[in-house]
């Protein structure tokens, strides 16, 4: 089986897959009653552009155990997405499908950084 030579960061799945989720986080908090909780708002935004930013800068790093410490930001940081969308639910900002739609993009992402780490991690 080949293996795929990864050249740049934007090539990344989990990166793409993040990216998507900021933009949907992006379009969802800007509207409604979502725009002007400028806290929650604000502070989700920041947490799902946190999470493909450090999948970039830690690809860019020059070892491995630095792009793991970069990935473990960046899950921890979806993490904080995950969090935020319940209490978006919570207040009614977000309807339930788009709840789950948005929950189960940060958890698939989650897990690819996870799966990520533990591949940097092996000899």
């Amino acid at each position: 089986m080949a293996t795929v030579k990864v050249k740049k960061f934007e090539d990344l799945i989990i990166w793409q897959k993040a990216k998507e989720l900021s933009v949907a986080i992006y379009r969802v908090t800007n509207t409604g009653a979502f725009a002007k909780d400028y806290g929650l708002r604000d502070q989700m935004q920041r947490a799902a552009v946190s999470v493909m930013s450090n999948i970039a800068e830690g690809f860019e790093r020059y070892s491995r155990a630095e792009f793991r410490q970069f990935l473990s930001i960046a899950r921890g940081s979806v993490a904080e997405v995950r969090s935020h969308l319940y209490l978006a639910r919570e207040l009614t900002y977000i309807d339930t499908d788009t709840f789950q739609s948005l929950y189960d993009l940060s958890v698939e992402i989650g897990q690819r950084i996870g799966s990520m780490r533990k591949t940097l991690g092996k000899p």
